[in-house]
């Protein structure tokens, strides 16, 4: 009878070990939280063919920013049971509307701006699940940012004597950003852009006008800190997934537009695309990632992968970690 002793006391300390292992999972969800980066997207009656008719929203939808067309839900016939009855609609959605993702092939180069001998030229239906995954590297300018609008009682104004976001001001995401994350850097991270500027989300649209997109004066990521990115990964000998944006496009709207989307435009898209790099447009709730334990969130990009595509609409979240 006396072995049963140290026999109890090891069958105790199994049930510890298997109450502690079971619990752990609780523990950890306790401690992290979901955040989705993702703006709804407004939908129309259809007007003329393939076309929305804006005076025909479907429940509370509005027009919004965008290099395309507003999104058109068309109702298709029921599909009946004998208990009710099946909705099917159809949707006409740009693949660059709204929250998105920009593949790598979205971008063609001339010969002089390639930067490789073999650019990534993948759709979206190539990229894997590691492509649409990682570890977040925040770089928030949002006080920058929003100092800057104070001097225009908080309203952006295309006039840059007004609010100045060009990459000189240094309103924008700088080199000297890139350097205060270098430590951050490594294969597969994604960096997101926190501005504020998604704030003005609702106040543009249809086209390219309103104060989303403030006559292509809004922040982003500036000519100098694309560079030093590049430098940094070249140095490192590393491969960031991409990067992501509260506004319409990673880039400075400055630099999109440098001169009419002549040349040096989009430097991110051009140089970036080209590696292999991912980008994520019109975010929200990039906020959040401030409030959370640094380097503790990751992304998750619920993307479309449809055959041939150039990039598409995206759910996106990020899970973080309590401070």
């Amino acid at each position: 009878m006396r072995p049963a002793v140290p026999r109890i006391l090891f069958s105790l300390l199994l049930v510890a070990v298997a109450v502690a292992f079971w619990t752990l999972p609780a523990q950890a969800q306790a401690k992290s939280f979901i955040i989705d980066l993702t703006h709804p997207i407004p939908t129309f009656q259809q007007g003329d063919v393939g076309q929305a008719d804006l005076s025909k929203p479907i429940g509370k939808s509005r027009p919004i920013a965008s290099f395309g067309s507003q999104a058109v839900l068309v109702g298709l016939p029921n599909f009946p049971t004998g208990d009710g009855h099946f909705i099917l609609n159809r949707i006409i959605l740009g693949e660059h509307h709204g929250t998105h993702l920009d593949a790598p092939t979205h971008f063609v180069n001339k010969p002089e701006t390639l930067e490789t001998a073999t650019p990534d030229r993948r759709t979206t239906d190539q990229l894997s699940e590691k492509d649409l995954t990682g570890r977040v590297v925040l770089i928030d300018v949002s006080r920058r940012v929003q100092a800057e609008l104070a001097k225009n009682g908080g309203k952006p104004d295309p006039d840059p004597k007004k609010t100045n976001f060009s990459d000189a001001a240094g309103n924008v995401v700088t080199a000297a950003d890139i350097n205060a994350v270098a430590n951050q850097l490594d294969n597969g991270v994604w960096i997101v852009i926190h501005t504020g500027w998604s704030q003005f989300f609702w106040q543009s649209g249809p086209g390219l006008e309103g104060p989303y997109i403030n006559g292509f004066n809004f922040p982003g990521l500036s000519k100098a800190a694309v560079d030093r990115l590049i430098e940094i990964e070249n140095q490192k000998k590393i491969r960031i997934n991409g990067l992501g944006a509260d506004q319409i496009q990673v880039d400075t709207g400055a630099n999109a537009g440098a001169p009419q989307f002549g040349k040096e435009a989009f430097p991110a898209h051009v140089r970036g695309l080209q590696r292999g790099w991912k980008m994520l447009e019109n975010l929200a709730n990039t906020d959040l990632l401030a409030q959370a334990t640094p380097g503790s969130c990751a992304i998750f990009v619920g993307a479309l992968k449809h055959v041939g595509g150039s990039g598409g609409a995206a759910r996106v979240f990020a899970q973080c970690e309590n401070k």
